[in-house]
């Protein structure tokens, strides 16, 4: 089995974009989990909410931070569940810009996804693409985690 990626959007975008970066005052204004098999799954303002697509890998717009302790089942389960489900425009106000935690059950943005995705979906609203980005990082610099990975690829 892949190894699956949080790629973070470093692009110049649209207005969106550009709004995100400002608030969050970060280069990334969005984020997608890349399954092993090429899949890239999140929920997109672009697209209309939560989806699946495949997405040429361009450096210059994207980082991407592996995560071998990421569980492709339950990001599937994540995906499966959400699938179709519109974009939260609303829970990108109330949870992000007002932190008040609020957010739709019907709708998703793409930390929301992808942190829930990851299994911190008791507060997965509460991330953006940066944070995100930070606490996969984290993660993975945690002893146990490179131990594991090492012996995976050994």
């Amino acid at each position: 089995m892949g190894l699956i990626y949080l790629a973070l959007y470093k692009g110049k975008g649209k207005l969106f974009n550009r709004l995100i970066r400002l608030w969050t005052r970060s280069k990334y204004s969005h984020c997608e989990l890349v399954m092993p098999d090429g899949r890239w799954l999140s929920a997109s303002a672009m697209d209309g909410g939560v989806r699946t697509k495949r997405i040429e890998l361009n450096l210059e717009h994207w980082d991407l931070i592996p995560l071998p302790w990421a569980n492709a089942r339950l990001i599937e389960s994540v995906y499966d569940r959400h699938y179709g489900k519109g974009y939260d425009w609303l829970g990108i106000f109330l949870s992000q810009l007002l932190p008040i935690g609020l957010h739709s059950r019907r709708r998703m943005f793409c930390s929301e996804f992808c942190a829930a995705g990851l299994a911190f979906n008791t507060s997965a609203q509460r991330f953006n693409p940066v944070l995100l980005g930070e606490v996969a990082q984290r993660i993975n610099r945690l002893p146990f985690v490179q131990l594991g990975h090492s012996l995976k690829e050994g």
